[in-house]
């Protein structure tokens, strides 16, 4: 026995049983299938079929046993356990811990890599094409509301336009909406209106607009003019004019101004011209004189009621003659009588105003005396500069404080478009 344990070739004792092989083999094929779920119970021979029993002949005729078609199996559907059977709970493989970190740390760098891609993505692209077509909607929306204000804050074309800027899908397709054109016909419908209800018993309108001078803030201007002229300068200007344009009833004042003949345009202007007033201003410091003079006219379209010069401005000789002739045959006879005198014209039309010359003649001597006077040193370049007119201005009543104020700075111009008849056949000869 001991030499069994110990062995005779010096070889380790087998202390293995004989049928142990075939017990393991059926161990792993067992666990193989229970993994695989392919685990078949053990096939059983099958028996003698026992033969039938003779039966007994009837005088029937014996029917012949029919066969049953053989019943069809259910198919079976993947992924699921045949009926009537639990399905099996394999083991699942186990992913090595190496594998595992492996592919935690590419779905990590999956992950970083579209975030990254979605974040440059959003602030390259995306971001900045919204700020343009934010930018480009801001700008139109903008300008609908520098046209469309003040009376036409609430017009349904305005909320049209606002409707679709902001239904813009691109910057460009936003910067096409056209707003100037609604706004123009929008403007030229109410201002026309506004002339219609506005205008005086001598069919004039007064038209407010502001001005800026040399970046300065803005300072209302008014024009007074015919309504025929107000209509016009509607039906030509768009909503860049029309929308910083107020139509107004005139409500003017006659004002008295003593000016030199250097500061009424020269002496040359009339009753019922239409004048510009302009500031002169002198400004002395460190012995220097500086002139500022503004481009645009303090007053525009003022009207000229009536202009008086000096009583010193000249003298006049007055000679009346009168003379009666008859003449019967050969006789004759012969009448006259003159009167004659010589002053100023002051004297003169105090003369007349006392009866003690023909009135009739007076005006017809004195007759647009000024005008003629004007007219005959304009001709021939030789006149009375030192001359001081009185000149009667209709102007609008916020501007009158201005025009006391100022008397002494401001200068009369005469613009061409209304231009006296002296200066329009002056114009043509200049220019054919």
């Amino acid at each position: 026995m001991i030499d069994k344990i110990k062995g005779n070739n010096n070889k380790p004792p087998d202390l293995r049983k004989k049928g142990d092989d075939n017990d393991i083999m059926k161990r792993v094929k067992g666990l193989v299938d229970k993994l695989t779920g392919t685990r078949k119970e053990p096939s059983k021979k099958p028996g003698k079929r026992p033969m039938p029993r003779p039966r007994l002949r009837v005088g029937k005729k014996e029917e012949k046993p029919r066969l049953k078609p053989p019943k069809k199996p259910p198919e079976r559907k993947l992924g699921l356990a045949p009926p009537g059977k639990p399905p099996s709970r394999g083991m699942r493989p186990k992913i090595p811990e190496e594998d595992q970190r492996t592919l935690v740390g590419a779905i990590v760098f999956g992950i970083i890599i579209i975030i990254i891609v979605a974040s440059g993505y959003y602030f390259l692209v995306y971001q900045p094409y919204q700020q343009t077509l934010q930018a480009a909607k801001d700008q139109k929306i903008a300008e609908v509301d520098a046209y469309f204000k003040g009376p036409l804050a609430t017009d349904p074309q305005k909320q049209a336009i606002l409707a679709e800027i902001d239904s813009g899908q691109t910057p460009e397709e936003v910067l096409a909406v056209d707003v100037l054109g609604p706004a123009t016909k929008s403007w030229r419908r109410y201002q026309t209106q506004e002339i219609n209800t506005k205008k005086d018993k001598f069919n004039r309108v007064m038209v407010v607009y502001n001005v800026t001078e040399n970046g300065n803030q803005s300072e209302s201007k008014r024009v007074i003019m015919k309504a025929s002229d107000a209509q016009k300068i509607v039906n030509e200007a768009d909503a860049t004019v029309l929308a910083n344009m107020v139509i107004q009833t005139p409500d003017t004042v006659a004002v008295p101004i003593m000016i030199s003949r250097l500061q009424a345009a020269g002496g040359l202007i009339g009753v019922g011209s239409m004048v510009d007033v302009y500031l002169n201003v002198n400004q002395t410091g460190n012995n220097t004189t500086v002139t500022s003079q503004e481009t645009t006219p303090k007053i525009s379209g003022a009207t000229v009621l009536a202009i008086l010069r000096a009583k010193d401005s000249g003298s006049v000789d007055a000679s009346i003659l009168r003379s009666q002739n008859i003449s019967i045959n050969t006789m004759t006879s012969g009448m006259s009588m003159e009167k004659k005198t010589t002053t100023d014209v002051e004297q003169l039309l105090r003369a007349a105003a006392a009866g003690g010359l023909s009135e009739e003649d007076i005006r017809a001597i004195l007759q647009n005396y000024g005008i003629r006077l004007s007219d005959y040193e304009r001709a021939a370049n030789l006149g009375e500069l030192d001359a001081t007119y009185l000149v009667i201005l209709e102007v609008p009543r916020d501007d009158v404080p201005f025009l006391i104020q100022n008397m002494n700075s401001i200068i009369l111009t005469v613009p061409t478009q209304n231009a006296p008849e002296w200066m329009i056949r002056e114009l043509h000869k200049i220019y054919g």
